[in-house]
């Protein structure tokens, strides 16, 4: 049988763990979901600053959709697989998983999308809120804009996931990543639209913003979601999107090749 073959009829097992282990860890997995609640935060800033008189084009229903959006999108594309790669290198169990016959990118990726539905229990509530707030005045009503959300989200995902299985595939030649995690994390916050639009930056940095990966997997889907832009900007943003996750997918995938043989040839 084909690896490829091999990997789809194994994909159903796979996400039936991916659930089961969301299910074991949901401490782990609900203190995950509290920790992406900065958007609220930054709303309520943005909205006292906008309260008399709109600030660089945002009124206040410019920002409630906006980070409320931005909640949405950061509960559905967000992954910690990093943290998982680098935990499982650290104590060993990694080489456990390297004698299954699946690709871990593809075995890490199944359990994190198993635990997407839990995720819509917290984002649903804030799709409601948001859609009966004044923030649905904010939002997009352009039929292509709609149709590009979801098809956005899930390359969204890819982009982070991709990105952080690489970062955590840096731990076997790092044991000690908390410090590269939380200055990626850092930078992902101000260049990716997290803690605030990505327009309201200092034209300088907007500019290199606008084109690093952390736009395309946070700010594009929002974008989207809350931005009024022509046909031929939302098809570029989304092409943006294809040619990042496919940029981060092979680099995940090399840096992994690389990373592996070294874990086997010390390992043993």
């Amino acid at each position: 049988m084909s690896r490829a073959a091999r990997t789809l009829r194994a994909l159903p097992t796979l996400l039936r763990i991916g659930v089961a282990e969301t299910i074991a860890y949901r401490a782990e997995f609900l203190v995950w979901i509290l920790t992406t609640t900065i958007p609220l935060v930054m709303l309520g800033l943005w909205s006292s600053v906008a309260s008399e008189e709109a600030f660089r084009g945002y009124g206040q229903d410019d920002f409630v959709a906006y980070y409320l959006a931005t909640l949405i999108v950061r509960n559905l594309a967000g992954t910690w697989v990093a943290w998982q790669i680098s935990e499982e290198i650290r104590l060993g169990s990694m080489a456990m998983r390297l004698l299954r016959p699946i690709h871990p990118f593809v075995a890490f990726a199944a359990s994190h999308v198993a635990a997407i539905p839990f995720r819509s229990l917290v984002v649903f509530p804030v799709a409601v809120v948001l859609l009966l707030s004044s923030g649905a005045n904010a939002l997009t009503r352009e039929p292509l804009q709609l149709a590009l959300i979801v098809p956005s989200l899930a390359i969204a995902w890819l982009i982070n996931f991709s990105i952080l299985f690489a970062l955590g595939t840096v731990s076997f030649w790092i044991t000690k990543m908390m410090g590269i995690l939380n200055l990626y994390f850092g930078l992902f916050m101000l260049l990716s639209g997290y803690l605030l639009p990505l327009p309201l930056l200092p034209s300088y940095i907007r500019g290199v913003a606008e084109w690093l990966p952390f736009r395309f997997m946070q700010s594009v889907p929002v974008e989207l979601m809350t931005r009024a832009m022509s046909q031929r900007e939302a098809l570029l943003l989304v092409g943006g999107q294809l040619a990042w996750a496919a940029g981060t997918l092979a680099l995940a995938l090399f840096v992994w090749d690389r990373g592996v043989k070294r874990f086997e040839s010390v390992g043993g």
